[in-house]
């Protein structure tokens, strides 16, 4: 529609023109302002038409060198002037249009379906959200502080069980200190709210902090480095961690049970899943779990324990996790042939496995700092 309305302006500003030379007494006949003023405006409609319906960044580009329609709209057409009449401009505005009355739907709506499916495929979406869900005031004997319980959400995705944390204000400016510290140029261009003498503990200090930090984090998520970094990841669930280990060497199973689902859970959010503190986090839940009597709980732990072992020739935990496996797999009648001739190949390596430390032994005994 709007190649159709400009090409009858440029035939209508053409045909003036040429009734208005004859009056002129021969020579050239010099445009008048209204029509420049036309022109102008209908080059600057083009141009700004073109760069609207083409929607194309320089990628796109080169994956679309094939289609005349695309290139052609990627450059603005000519502006009407003196070659307005040429056989080169009037074919230049006649393959716009045909282009534009092709069979097979608008130009605009292929354009537009075009952007909308670019902008769903190039647009990265955010992989995890970070949402201030609560904020408490908790008042001990010798300090006041703050506690912001902060869901972790995977977008697009719905979780049945959310990942938390709870943190203050300090643990905040701890983490935003370190990583100062370690990454100071990508940190230059993050903000961290800053600290307060006074009103701490109104609403509206809460709330607008609660959002500071929901950017803080989802900024320093969006850095590669940065989100890789064990600072990073650490203050997610490491205080989980050890949370969850105390417990455990206490005896409080069902209490340890949580948070190790929770660390588990966290560590899933955030990717790190091949890490040694995610081996350790399902030693934590196949222990809880077997001291529980959930055997096909614990059991499925210690297999999804040793498919991440599997190409490891060697790990601490690997002779332990087979050892609970066999067993866990014995009580809840489950096949247990590939893991006993693992542990034979150990022993034939060397290994001397009636010395080596149990699921939970190793687990009590792993320093978490």
């Amino acid at each position: 529609m709007a190649a159709r309305i400009l090409h009858r302006l440029r035939h209508a500003l053409s045909g003036e023109g040429g009734r208005e030379e004859p009056a002129g007494g021969g020579g050239e006949a010099e445009d008048c302002p209204e029509s420049s003023e036309l022109e102008d405006d209908t080059e600057g409609l083009s141009t700004r038409l073109s760069g609207t319906l083409s929607f194309t960044s320089h990628e796109d580009e080169e994956e679309e060198e094939g289609d005349g329609a695309s290139e052609e709209l990627e450059e603005p057409p000519q502006a009407p002037g003196a070659a307005a009449g040429t056989e080169d401009g009037g074919r230049c505005w006649g393959e716009w249009v045909s282009a534009a009355e092709r069979p097979g739907g608008s130009l605009l709506t292929r354009q537009l379906q075009e952007l909308w499916r670019r902008s769903r495929g190039s647009l990265a979406p955010q992989r995890l959200l970070f949402e201030v869900t609560s904020a408490s005031v908790v008042s001990e004997r010798s300090s006041k502080y703050v506690l912001y319980t902060i869901y972790l959400i995977r977008s697009g995705q719905f979780d049945k069980a959310p990942a938390t944390i709870a943190r203050r204000y300090s643990d905040f400016e701890q983490l935003n200190r370190r990583l100062r510290c370690r990454f100071s140029c990508d940190m230059a261009s993050v903000a961290f709210p800053r600290k307060r003498l006074r009103r701490n503990f109104t609403a509206e200090t809460i709330a607008k902090r609660s959002r500071a930090f929901e950017q803080f984090l989802s900024h320093l998520h969006s850095i590669d480095e940065i989100r890789r970094s064990p600072e990073f990841l650490e203050f997610f669930f490491l205080p989980d961690l050890q949370a969850a280990q105390r417990l455990t060497c206490t005896g409080m199973y069902r209490e340890a049970l949580a948070t190790w689902a929770n660390a588990h859970r966290l560590q899933d959010r955030l990717g790190v899943c091949n890490s040694g503190r995610f081996l350790l986090t399902l030693a934590g839940l196949a222990v809880c779990h077997q001291e529980l009597d959930q055997l096909s709980e614990a059991h499925a732990c210690c297999e999804q324990a040793l498919q991440l072992l599997e190409a490891q020739g060697s790990h601490p935990l690997l002779g332990p996790f087979l050892q609970a496996h066999v067993h866990l797999a014995w009580k809840v009648g489950k096949d247990k042939r590939h893991s006993e001739a693992r542990l034979q190949d150990l022993r034939e390596a060397g290994l001397p496995l009636q010395q080596q430390p149990s699921l939970k032994e190793c687990l009590i005994k792993e320093p978490l700092e």
